[in-house]
């Protein structure tokens, strides 16, 4: 179905979802009303080209990746999209918690007033002018100082204040994203980060109410989600992923990449068993046509070089909480989700790296899902349709300029935390 310029927005009811990964381009098209659980009615997934760490290093080749991706979604659901929900993995996305406050001269607090707190303009944060916000999240008002504030409409009070977390990504990045999205001819509806859309699809409300980390474990990149008091407080990410498992089989055990994804994935665990070292695999070599030139290796080797890698992925996870103080708000609940959680024995090596509880996220927020894109690796195309679907991208994707950072960051950090913990 050939692709052209029209209207604006898509047909009534129809919400459009994709997903430009480092090893798979998704695109969802579901029908759904306000409120409602969307339905599938088109699906659309190819390898993706042109795309390292979740950012565009081939613009031709990112280019024809997400147009047959989107093509193919539009076949079989008969209709044609113009606009698009779109993931951002890549471009060091970071976390910044700030607060500040507005005069509201005793009157009673309106949307008017939420309006104006939560939109300030073109004041800005000392955020570098090469990075551009993706989300602001109100995680907490404030009235005359008093804290704990939820809903601050039908109070009084001389000054509202705001605890905002923006969620930022380099400039350049985002615009090699949409300049990609915009040459298929489609718009971008909103930007949403990876794991922000993961939890959507994954998480149940309890768990972001008493505190979750969320891993969304991806090609290209891990992606780090917390959340508390049912609001996303924290966001990261880490420059690793299941394509680095891959590459370190294919060096270890001198094999073509495409078969080292092969073994991988039949074969490989992260945890090693008793019966590793009698049973053999059969390993192509690099540069042979003919398939009796292979080597067999015994299956520990494999579990061998696949271990430390994810090991190493969690350890960074942990140090990166750490770091920020966020291993401790997450609570002892982790989900992991992405196509790169599917290994046997990730689950097991997660807990035993992070001390904490965990089990695997698959999304629960879509209707009409086919078994074979039902799994943790569509978490984030699934998570992207259910904001649309709830009316949450006008909520959380505003590029909020906030004039100042009166304490500084790791001081209202500390304040947060103490007033939660």
């Amino acid at each position: 179905m050939r692709r052209k310029n029209g209207s604006k927005g898509n047909r009534a009811g129809l919400i459009a979802a994709l997903d430009v990964g480092s090893t798979k381009v998704c695109c969802f098209i579901a029908a759904a009303g306000v409120g409602e659980t969307p339905r599938i009615v088109g699906i659309g997934h190819q390898v993706s080209r042109g795309l390292r760490s979740g950012a565009i290093v081939d613009m031709e080749a990112a280019e024809i990746a997400i147009r047959a991706t989107v093509e193919a979604a539009e076949q079989m659901a008969g209709e044609n999209i113009r606009q698009a929900i779109v993931n951002i993995s890549g471009g060091t996305p970071e976390s910044r918690l700030i607060a500040y406050e507005i005069s509201i001269a005793g009157h009673e607090i309106g949307d008017s007033d939420l309006r104006r707190i939560l939109n300030p303009g073109e004041a800005r944060t000392e955020m570098a002018a090469e990075r551009d916000i993706i989300h602001a999240i109100p995680v907490g008002y404030t009235i005359d100082g008093n804290r704990g504030v939820r809903d601050p409409r039908g109070m009084f009070g001389e000054r509202l204040g705001v605890n905002m977390h923006l969620v930022s990504a380099a400039s350049g990045v985002i615009r090699n994203l949409s300049t990609c999205v915009a040459r298929c001819h489609l718009g971008i509806e909103s930007l949403i980060v990876s794991s922000y859309a993961s939890a959507q699809a994954t998480l149940v409300e309890d768990e972001k109410q008493l505190g979750v980390t969320l891993i969304d474990m991806g090609g290209g990149t891990t992606s780090i989600a917390v959340f508390f008091d049912g609001e996303l407080v924290h966001t990261d990410c880490l420059p690793v992923g299941g394509v680095h498992v891959t590459n370190d089989v294919a060096r270890g055990l001198s094999t073509p990449l495409n078969d080292a994804e092969r073994m991988k994935t039949l074969y490989g665990s992260a945890m090693p068993s008793p019966s590793d070292d009698r049973e053999s695999i059969k390993v192509p070599r690099i540069g042979e046509d003919d398939d009796a030139e292979t080597s067999q290796v015994p299956r520990s080797m494999l579990v061998g070089i696949i271990r430390p890698r994810l090991e190493e992925t969690f350890e960074m996870a942990r140090a990166r909480l750490e770091a920020t103080g966020f291993d401790k708000v997450g609570g002892r609940r982790v989900v992991l989700t992405g196509g790169a959680c599917q290994l046997p024995g990730v689950p097991e090596l997660a807990a035993m790296v992070l001390d904490k509880q965990v089990r695997v996220g698959r999304p629960r927020t879509v209707e009409g899902l086919a078994e074979a894109v039902s799994g943790p690796a569509f978490s984030t195309c699934a998570g992207l349709l259910g904001i649309g679907a709830h009316s949450c991208a006008d909520s959380t994707n505003r590029a909020y300029r906030p004039t100042e950072e009166p304490n500084g960051r790791l001081s209202r950090l500390g304040q947060w935390l103490r007033e939660y913990f």
